[in-house]
């Protein structure tokens, strides 16, 4: 059994860890601007300008409202349009996920009575701190990365309510549950592990009552995107009926195949897309790749309450990622599937540390865990800011030529016209098609009032055709 004031200095270390993988140069990598993140910066830029902040922004395919509401502040706080503006709370988020996930899998296994709880908390948290997983969704500008940060919350306090005999940890971990439903649409069935967890002690009437308490303040909480979409019912769904495996001849083997694939890419095969991942690397550092195999054939033979609790995760985390026909594997969708799995590598650990404590002297098993968490560490570290970060796949994936033509358009005085063509098709967002809004955050010239200030126009390739044979201004940009 671990002291407390110990397991307080590794936690503090473990985050310390988070916090540097999640933070540093962060105004320079990852290299350029995605227009998806743009798009959510030119909403922001535009909620700061207009004082219209929206649940659900319906650019792009929708997105959920609270991830850009949450960039417009810090924006407003940091005062420069740059990549890493965008970027910052998502850092913010990974770092705090981190901790909520040492705590919820502590509460878990406390509750659950399995011995060795600040152990696999422990361990399960540094595997995430040093996850190139999750770290580089951590420095992204997608809404995504909230979803696993609200879960780990929601569930920690639930348990925390469960096992203290308390209603007020109860009604907070509402909070958390409804506000994942404002971050990713792959999040929407996994308020269904609260009653997972409450079943196990739903013949406790304090359980029932803060099940109750939980699920009453979840639906508070959201409401307003519940009411959005009942009045708008087309946006529930977004692209997912576009790529869904049921438009296919085939969904069954659709369903078999997506499956498999998504179970190889821990271990096999990850994300191929270099925004996502090292392009086709297992999504696991091999040793904690096994950690999770270990954990997941431990918990399939034991079948404890922990163990339902993380195999419902993992399957509820499964279904919205399977059920796609699009880029598989996905990282980006299956990220709910990573807090699973990091807490079956955690439990896996246990059983290694137990097995090796029953052989080893602690002057040899001691040094060989420091060792295995450098090794760790410096994976992560190589991994992510030498083996990802300086391929030129990532530079070309987060289209760093459009951050460098929209910084070379603001050397230009206002005074001066300025035409930006769009060679590149994409979806449509006010009649420009998407590749645009990279240059238009980095100009901040997204809307009209913006454009007319910055003297810049932005026409389609068959309107500047159009154009030819008329005076044309000076500067004129191609986005290709």
């Amino acid at each position: 059994m671990m002291n407390t004031k110990k397991a307080i200095i590794l936690f503090i270390a473990i985050l310390a860890i988070a916090s540097f993988f999640r933070l540093y140069n962060l105004d320079a990598v990852p290299p350029g601007l995605y227009p998806d993140e743009a798009m959510n910066g030119n909403n922001a830029l535009e909620a700061l300008e207009t004082g219209e902040w929206k649940i659900y922004y319906p650019e792009n395919n929708g997105r959920e409202g609270l991830f850009i509401n949450i960039q417009a502040f810090f924006l407003s706080l940091i005062g420069v349009n740059e990549p890493w503006a965008l970027r910052l709370p998502s850092a913010i988020f990974g770092i705090l996920t981190v901790l909520g996930f040492y705590l919820m899998m502590r509460e878990l296994l406390l509750l659950t009575k399995v011995r060795g709880a600040e152990i696999v908390a422990l361990a399960g948290s540094f595997f995430m701190a040093t996850s190139v997983w999750h770290i580089i969704f951590s420095r992204i500008g997608f809404r995504a990365v909230m979803a696993p940060l609200f879960l780990v919350w929601g569930i920690y306090l639930l348990a925390l309510a469960i096992r203290k005999h308390q209603f007020y940890p109860a009604l907070l971990a509402g909070i958390p549950f409804g506000l994942g439903m404002y971050t990713y649409i792959a999040y929407r069935p996994m308020p269904i592990l609260a009653v997972i967890l409450a079943s196990f002690y739903y013949k406790r009437k304090d359980v029932r009552y803060a099940l109750f308490g939980t699920i009453a303040v979840a639906i508070i909480v959201a409401l307003p995107l519940l009411l959005f979409f009942y009045q708008s019912p087309q946006e529930f769904l977004g692209r997912t009926g576009q790529i869904s495996i049921f438009n296919s001849e085939t969904p069954l083997l659709d369903l078999a195949q997506n499956t498999a694939v998504t179970l190889g890419m821990f271990n096999i095969q990850g994300d191929g897309n270099w925004r996502h991942n090292i392009a086709g690397a297992p999504q696991l550092f091999w040793p904690v790749g096994i950690l999770f195999l270990i954990g997941l054939i431990l918990t399939i033979r034991r079948l404890w309450a922990f163990d339902w609790i993380m195999l419902s995760w993992l399957i509820l985390a499964l279904l919205p990622v399977v059920i796609s026909n699009e880029g598989l594997p996905h990282a980006l969708r299956a990220i709910l599937m990573l807090p699973a799995v990091i807490g079956l590598a955690g439990s896996g650990f246990l059983w290694i540390w137990q097995t090796l404590a029953n052989r080893l002297h602690p002057q040899v098993l001691y040094p060989v865990l420091v060792l295995g968490a450098l090794v760790l560490i410096i994976q992560a570290h190589t991994a992510y800011f030498t083996t990802w970060a300086k391929n030129p796949h990532v530079a070309g994936a987060f289209s760093s030529d459009y951050v460098a033509l929209g910084r070379a358009i603001n050397e230009i005085p206002l005074s001066e016209p300025k035409l930006v063509v769009v060679r590149t098709g994409g979806v449509l967002v006010r009649d420009i098609p998407m590749p645009a809004q990279t240059v238009m955050f980095i100009t901040d010239s997204f809307t009209k009032t913006k454009r007319e200030e910055k003297n810049i126009e932005y026409v389609t390739e068959d309107e500047y055709m159009r154009l030819e044979g008329s005076t044309l201004p000076k500067h004129i940009f191609f986005i290709n």
